[in-house]
């Protein structure tokens, strides 16, 4: 940890608030105090946003919040695809689990986007802000400390160390965040007992199956129809990789084309395991998510299971409460301890009603199917198939989610 002074060999920045992470919480959080007027910098460890994420679900509550800023025309021409009804496969029966054209939205979807896309739309937008700045090849290695309140960051950069001083730090560098753990942040693991294997599929445009996800035969799979190819997760025990690479690569391929047809023709695509990427999957939290001068939001304060594609959307959700608290607290030498409390209080409730209910599927459903290959759909999922105006809940629970977020802070 660094204290409080300085060295001539090392250049230095002073900001009002420095943003720790490129990520959905950042470049939103960074967008949003840029255009409030505060002398904000944003820090990206990479030289750009380019790198496989598995976060592409943008969701109607991420959508309204564009709408609020006046973004969403524009938004909506960067390419995407739309899923306004979520069904699957359980078994040999058809589920319908959420049908969003029910919701009372904007845009009454989901829409799959490459995060990338996503995180370039904010960077190119917010370039109008003359208070927000974007560093990227930054990578934040250090807190500093003035007695007990951190007070800005140590960053290694191409050109050498950079230091930042600033009125308030956010964490926003996701679920091994490194600011949480130079912090010494308490962190609680809920539980996750699945992981993911991630690959593509190519397929062609008329290519089309409207099935979301398929369990079968001790297998769980979802697809994700990216216009030109099928992006894949595959649904593993936690820590079983090394069982599947046993059975041989081979039959991962045949288990995987049996399960979802649409693949067959192209499952050559997946060439070795190379091409398959394991996604170890988390839920937990922190138990406090701010220090003096240091706040965590986004994955960094709680990492979600990817049921629901809901993290991107949390993380929006959390940047906009965050704005909508400390924006106008800068004036006179950032928000305090008690300030910072408040985004934990506000945010708090929705990620741990969403991760219980991530927790509920994957012990009810998820490890039910991956342990019994004669499962028949849960009672709940075939009443909502029964009764469509259950798939408005659902739709919401997914889409909109607990206590969804509205732009209040203002522009300068």
């Amino acid at each position: 940890m660094t204290d409080g002074s300085s060295s001539d060999s090392v250049k230095s920045l002073t900001v009002q608030c420095c943003i720790v992470g490129g990520g959905p919480a950042g470049m939103m959080l960074g967008y949003l105090l840029g255009r409030a007027g505060v002398k904000t910098v944003v820090l990206e460890k990479h030289a750009d946003f380019f790198r496989d994420f598995r976060g592409d679900t943008v969701h109607p509550s991420t959508m309204k919040v564009m709408q609020e800023l006046g973004l969403l025309d524009d938004f909506l021409k960067v390419p995407h695809q739309v899923v306004s009804i979520m069904e699957g496969i359980f078994g040999n029966t058809t589920i319908r689990l959420a049908d969003l054209r029910r919701l009372d939205t904007p845009c009454p979807y989901i829409a799959f986007m490459p995060q990338w896309d996503f995180l370039n739309f904010l960077d190119a937008k917010g370039k109008r802000f003359a208070s927000l700045q974007v560093l990227k090849n930054t990578e934040a290695v250090d807190l500093i400390r003035n007695g007990g309140r951190v007070t800005g960051v140590i960053a290694n950069t191409d050109a050498g160390q950079l230091r930042i001083a600033a009125d308030l730090t956010v964490a926003c560098d996701g679920r091994h965040s490194t600011l949480r753990d130079l912090a010494g942040l308490k962190v609680e693991d809920i539980g996750a007992p699945i992981d993911v294997l991630w690959f593509r599929v190519g397929k062609t445009k008329a290519d089309s199956d409207g099935v979301f996800a398929r369990i079968k035969s001790g297998q769980m799979m979802v697809l994700l129809d990216r216009d030109d190819y099928w992006q894949c997760a595959y649904v593993i025990a936690k820590g079983g990789i090394d069982a599947v690479k046993a059975r041989g690569f081979d039959a991962f391929r045949a288990n995987v084309a049996a399960l979802a047809p649409a693949l067959a023709k192209n499952i050559g695509d997946v060439k070795s395991w190379d091409d398959v990427k394991l996604l170890t999957v988390t839920i937990d939290r922190l138990t406090h998510w701010a220090l003096p001068g240091l706040l965590c939001i986004g994955d960094a304060a709680h990492a979600m299971s990817p049921v629901g594609g809901v993290g991107v959307n949390l993380a929006v959700q959390d940047a906009v409460a965050t704005a909508n608290l400390l924006s106008d607290k800068f004036g006179s030498g950032g928000p305090s301890p008690a300030d910072l409390e408040k985004v934990q209080e506000r945010r708090l409730f929705p990620a741990r009603v969403t991760q219980a209910m991530q927790v509920i599927v994957q012990n009810n459903v998820i490890n039910r199917a991956l342990s019994d290959k004669n499962l028949a759909p849960p009672l709940v999922m075939r009443l909502v198939t029964k009764f469509p105006w259950l798939q408005g809940i659902t739709a919401r629970a997914i889409g909109i989610g607990v206590r969804p977020e509205h732009v209040h802070s203002i522009e300068a």
